[in-house]
């Protein structure tokens, strides 16, 4: 009989356990010692504050105290009422109880015109200036010279054909005065005029020589000089390049013993100006107290736009104006011709 093989036995697979699960901590076989009640070990511990929040929280409270001081002090300050300070001069006022109120202008003392304003007759570069703003000269003085080169090669010429003129002339009036038959009277008279004609070209170049070098024609007072050794000018003056237009080489002014008062009266306020017989005018000198009494001299009758006071070549203006001419005494006023002044022209 054939004896059965036992088979083993096969037994459930148990699970395994996860890796990922955590050990589990082995129990504590000893016990802790307990503790008394009174000993210092079983006293609660108490944890201290953070000492960063509390250096946080102080900065930010300082902070707040120290915005609301300076809110107060500047609304203090700022709400404060302050007095005004007082003006640096007195303000300009009329003199006069029923008074017109008009820009003026200083400039020399004319009896017809303005400024005296010089410009060259000829062209070229200036060779050299002979006087300085401010200058005192009289009738005659040189003021500027211009670049003659050429005249004067002009100036030679005439010279020679003036002689040469003479030669010819004084030839044949020789030869008719020997025997007038030799030339016709016709030959001798043509000789004479040419003569005649090349002394006439030889003034004309002298005269015109003589206009390089430009003079004054009064005593006066030079006021400005608006070109240099070196610069181009022509017969219109020297060209500007800000304001884009000529101005005179020299400007003049009479001995500045008086200055006149160019004031310009608005033509709405024309019709108020007093007669001549009793106008009467006051003049107030800007940023300052100085008020100086000015003497009628008479009345521009021509209105014109007002733009003598800007000096703006384009501008457009629909204002029109009356100018008034007055005058005064300059003493030691600090006064100058072009200066800007206030005028009140009333009654006497």
């Amino acid at each position: 009989m054939i004896e059965e093989e036992t088979k083993p036995e096969i037994k459930a697979a148990e699970p395994k356990p996860e890796t990922n699960a955590p050990a589990p901590k082995p129990e504590a076989k000893a016990t802790e010692p307990k503790l008394e009640a009174g000993s210092v070990e079983s006293q609660p511990k108490v944890k201290g504050p953070k000492p960063k929040l509390d250096l946080r929280n102080t900065a930010i409270f300082t902070l707040a105290i120290l915005g609301v001081l300076a809110g107060l002090i500047a609304a203090y300050f700022f709400g404060a009422e302050r007095k005004p300070q007082p003006p640096l001069f007195k303000p300009v006022s009329s003199p006069y109880q029923s008074a017109i109120y008009a820009n003026g202008i200083i400039e020399s003392d004319q009896s017809s015109g303005a400024n005296i304003n010089i410009y060259p007759e000829v062209s070229g570069p200036i060779t050299k200036v002979w006087v300085n703003e401010g200058q005192r000269v009289s009738a005659g003085t040189l003021l500027f010279t211009i670049d003659n080169s050429v005249q004067s090669a002009n100036v030679e010429l005439a010279e020679s054909n003036l002689k040469m003129a003479r030669d010819q002339y004084d030839k044949r009036r020789t030869a008719f005065g020997i025997d007038p038959r030799s030339i016709s009277k016709d030959i001798l008279d043509n000789a004479k005029d040419a003569f005649s004609q090349a002394a006439a070209s030889l003034k004309a170049a002298n005269a015109l020589l003589q206009k390089y070098s430009v003079k004054t024609q009064i005593e006066g007072v030079v006021l400005a000089v608006n070109a240099t050794t070196g610069g181009y000018v022509s017969s219109q003056g020297a060209y500007n390049a800000f304001t884009q237009g000529f101005d005179p080489l020299v400007v003049m002014s009479t001995p500045q013993d008086f200055l006149g008062v160019r004031c310009y009266i608005d033509e709405i306020l024309v019709s108020r100006l007093p007669s001549p017989k009793q106008i009467s005018a006051q003049m107030s000198v800007k940023g300052t107290d100085i008020k100086i009494p000015l003497e009628f001299v008479r009345v521009q009758p021509y209105v014109s736009p007002k733009i003598e006071l800007s000096n703006q070549r384009q501008e457009q203006v629909d204002l029109r104006v009356l100018p008034v001419i007055f005058r005064f005494k300059k003493n030691d006023a600090p006064v100058y011709p072009g200066q800007l002044v206030d005028v009140y022209i009333g009654q006497q």
